[in-house]
């Protein structure tokens, strides 16, 4: 600013020691106006115009004397002029000069902001977090101090953005905020990494300890209920640890440690967990399996698991459900929740779905010959479910086994449907003007169930087993049971319940009037030729006659 200014004095120095085209134009015009006033005077005043006329005129006509002057006064004016233009112009380029700066300067830190900073937070990023924690390592190996590196993932996240909106979804982001904010000190960084995963960066931890208490500190403020759009969400997280120096050197390796410490806390109970080299072994034996599942579909290393449902009325099995296993030929037998989901991510869940629909209705066609006449329920996956080829695929196989089609019910999951409202009732009306039978399975986690469970063509509900677990001690839960039991009796629906654990439970849903039970207290999933002995030897006697 100041060499603009001074750049600015020393052009209009020159300009003003310097004749300028205006100063020249004027002096011309005033000296042409001189010459024609002298003419002019001497004719009217002789009669004609002499040299001797001329010089009399100058002598005796004030008025001449008067534009004698102009050729200075003019001359002057245009220097003058051009001193002041120049200057007002050199003003006004300093002036948009330092406007521009200040924009650019703005721009600039706008732009380093936008890309170290989430849009919807305004907390770090990804970027950022590398930087700060690279830093903060550096800082740690000088002070000999640890730290701790929390990864944190809402669950459902997806489900409730989709479900909700996205407006909706950032504004649960922004509670989420708030609330760790709470938590976190001023020393720590609090980062937003993706969708709904945060990064907790913790200077100054001196054990395990530390970390673990403040992932305690951060589960209790979830404990809370989160009010979006007058809805009462209940929303866990899960996360991951990693500490420095033991499972890292770099901010690299220690990012990657809590994401992996976080993919195993997604399967535990504790939902925390502390990375462990054990998880390094895991994780090439998962990305091993996202390629060997289609072929463990194609070579039928599937089995399917079938769980009696009981029930209450006439004590004995009313129908089955199919639960998928994949008995693989290296690691044994392994869970659904161990493939089933990386199904869904490789796109393999729809290969995995017709493999399950036609062993399970076959087998339920044998057993039908068998005379052993019940229901058959399979789990749809929200995927699977929303494909339009569905209906089509499950009306020829009801073509090629040989079984009644009220006795097919298939089970899908309220989200499933929330997703695209309009094509979820396409496909649950061509699916039960068939008489197929539609069950809502985990009944009571969605997020507007009652809204839509009276415009559904469904039968069934089933009363989720996180709320069946602990119905007998806690009193909330066995409201919530209840409430869900008289509204399925009040819409004419099947009400099941599942996850059924002990003695106590079962007598506590009788009294509620609840119509069917299922769960390992009245039998673990069976494979197929253990459920048929089963069944021949309580076949004369009532099966839950005993309970």
């Amino acid at each position: 600013m100041d060499k603009l200014s001074q750049t600015l004095k020393h052009n209009v120095k020159i300009m003003k020691s310097r004749v300028t085209k205006y100063a020249v134009y004027g002096a011309v015009i005033a000296f042409v106006a001189l010459i024609l006033a002298t003419l002019l005077s001497s004719y009217f005043q002789f009669g004609e115009i002499t040299l001797e006329g001329i010089m009399e005129s100058q002598k005796t006509n004030v008025t001449l004397w008067f534009l004698d002057a102009m050729p200075f006064i003019f001359a002057f004016w245009g220097q003058y002029t051009s001193s002041i233009m120049a200057y007002e112009a050199g003003t006004m380029i300093i002036d948009q000069t330092a406007d521009l700066r200040d924009v650019t300067v703005a721009l600039e830190y706008k732009a380093a902001h936008d890309a170290t900073h989430d849009a919807v937070t305004d907390l770090p990023n990804r970027v950022l977090l590398l930087d700060r924690v690279e830093q903060a390592i550096q800082s740690a190996v000088l002070q000999k101090n640890l730290l701790g590196l929390l990864i944190l993932d809402i669950d459902n996240f997806k489900e409730i953005n989709d479900t909700l909106g996205q407006y909706s979804g950032d504004r649960l982001l922004k509670q989420v905020v708030s609330r760790l904010t709470g938590v976190v000190k001023k020393s720590d960084t609090l980062a937003r990494l993706d969708g709904g995963e945060f990064a907790i960066l913790i200077q100054g931890v001196v054990e395990r300890d530390n970390a673990i208490n403040i992932v305690k500190k951060i589960q209790k403020t979830f404990t809370t209920p989160f009010l979006i759009e007058g809805l009462r969400l209940e929303v866990q997280a899960r996360i991951g640890i990693a500490i420095f120096p033991e499972h890292g050197k770099n901010g690299d390796t220690i990012i990657q440690r809590a994401n992996l410490a976080l993919y195993a806390a997604k399967e535990t109970s504790k939902k925390y967990t502390i990375y462990s080299s054990q998880l390094d072994k895991n994780n090439p034996h998962r990305l091993t399996m996202m390629g060997e599942l289609r072929q463990g579909i194609e070579n039928n290393e599937l089995i399917l698991y079938y769980q009696p449902k009981i029930n209450m009325l006439t004590r004995s099995v009313k129908g089955v459900e199919a639960l998928v296993r994949w008995q693989h030929p290296e690691h044994g037998f392994m869970a659904p929740e161990e493939f089933i989901p990386m199904a869904e991510r490789t796109g393999l869940i729809k290969l995995l779905s017709i493999w399950v629909l036609n062993n399970a209705l076959g087998q339920a066609e044998k057993w039908y010959r068998q005379n052993l006449k019940m229901s058959i329920s399979i789990n749809l996956s929200p995927t699977a479910f929303l494909d339009t080829d569905l209906p089509d695929m499950i009306i020829g196989m009801l073509s090629r086994y040989d079984i009644p089609a009220n006795l097919v019910i298939l089970e899908i999951t309220e989200g499933s449907m929330i997703k695209d409202p309009t094509l979820a009732m396409e496909i649950l009306n061509r699916l039960t003007s068939r008489g197929i039978k539609i069950s809502i399975d985990d009944f009571g986690t969605g997020y507007s169930s009652f809204a839509y469970l009276k415009e559904l063509p469904v039968s069934e509900v089933k009363i989720d087993k996180s709320f069946i677990r602990d119905m007998v001690i806690n009193d909330n839960d066995a409201v919530i049971v209840k409430s869900i039991i008289d509204l399925g009796h009040n819409l004419s629906l099947n009400v099941v319940a599942e996850g059924v654990q002990d003695k106590e439970t079962v007598v506590k849903l009788k009294e509620l009037g609840c119509d069917e039970l299922q769960g390992n207290f009245f039998s673990k999933p069976l494979s197929s030729g253990d459920f048929y002995k089963l069944r021949l030897e309580k076949k004369k006697q009532n099966t839950a006659k005993k309970y």
